[in-house]
C-alpha cells in the first residue's frame, strides 16, 4: 500500500518542466497504433504535461491527471488537453470511457493494486494501459562511469525505495494485462555539460541531497565529470533506453 502521496517533484516542477527530455514522437505512433479508436487517453502522472502534449496529435481529447497543483501549472495549454488534480489510484473519470492510459516514469510511485483496478473502472474493452521509464542515460564510458558512482554512492542514502524499480526496468513490478510487445524507443539528445547537469539536478535524490546537506551534489563530481567530458560547451550524444511495459485489457 501507498496511502500517501510521494510528492518529490513539487518544489522544482519547474526545473523538471525545463530540463527533462521529451519522449521520442515514434513511441506515440505505435502506442495509437495498437488502440482501435482515438476519443480519450489518460495521461496519468503527466507532471508538466510532456506525454499529453504528444498524445493530443492522435486523440481527439487527452485528460492528463497529476496530485501535483505545481506540476500541473508547469504544463503547457493545449486544446484537445484537459489538466485535472487527481491520484493515480482514484479518478473523476467516467467508466469504460479511455481508449489509452499512460504513465511516463511515475508508475513506481503508485499504490499499483489500487490503480490497476482503476485502469480496469475507465478503460474500455480492449483499450492499452502503457507505462515507460528510462535507463541511466549514457554518453562515453568515462562520462558514464562517473555518473553510475554519482548515482550510487553520492545520491544512494537520498533515493527512496521506489526507485528499484526503475532499475529494473519496471520488471519488478507487477503487470496483470494481455503483454503486447514494444518496438526498442530511444530518447537521443546532443547536449553539453552544463544542460546535461541541470538534467541530473531534476532528479528526486539530487533534490533530497540538497535539503539534507544546504549545497549542491554535482560538486561531489564537478571536476572529474569536467575532465571526462572534455570541452565543458562541446555537444555531446546523450542517450536513455526506455523500458516498457504494454497491455490490452481483455
Amino acid at each position: 500500500m501507498n496511502p500517501t502521496f510521494p510528492d518529490l517533484f513539487s518544489g522544482h516542477a519547474s526545473l523538471y518542466e525545463a530540463h527533462r527530455p521529451t519522449y521520442p514522437p515514434e513511441l506515440f505512433g505505435f502506442l495509437a497504433e495498437i488502440v482501435s479508436s482515438h476519443d480519450l487517453a489518460w495521461d496519468c502522472a503527466t507532471g508538466n504535461g510532456q506525454a499529453a502534449i504528444d498524445l493530443a496529435g492522435y486523440f481527439d481529447r487527452v485528460i492528463a491527471t497529476d496530485a501535483s497543483d505545481r506540476q500541473l501549472s508547469a504544463a503547457p495549454a493545449h486544446p484537445r488537453v484537459d489538466y485535472l488534480k487527481a491520484r493515480a489510484e482514484v479518478t473523476p473519470l467516467r467508466d469504460a470511457s479511455v481508449d489509452l492510459v499512460t504513465v511516463a516514469l511515475a508508475l513506481h510511485w503508485f499504490d499499483v493494486d489500487r490503480f490497476y483496478e482503476e485502469v480496469r473502472r475507465v478503460v474500455r474493452l480492449g483499450g492499452v494501459l502503457a507505462c515507460w521509464t528510462y535507463s541511466l542515460q549514457r554518453v562515453s564510458p568515462a562520462v558514464d562511469a562517473v555518473l553510475r558512482r554519482f548515482y550510487a554512492e553520492v545520491l544512494g542514502p537520498y533515493w527512496a525505495p521506489q526507485i528499484r524499480h526503475v532499475d529494473s526496468g519496471y520488471q519488478t513490478l507487477p503487470f496483470p494485462f494481455e503483454g503486447i510487445d514494444a518496438p526498442r524507443f530511444q530518447i537521443v539528445r546532443q547536449w553539453e555539460l552544463e544542460r546535461y547537469l541541470a538534467c541530473v539536478d531534476t532528479w528526486s535524490a539530487s533534490q533530497a541531497y540538497r535539503r539534507a546537506n544546504g549545497r549542491d551534489p554535482r560538486d561531489e563530481i564537478g571536476d572529474e565529470l569536467k575532465a571526462a567530458w572534455g570541452i565543458a560547451d562541446a555537444m555531446r550524444e546523450v542517450t536513455w533506453d526506455l523500458n516498457l511495459l504494454v497491455g490490452r485489457l481483455s
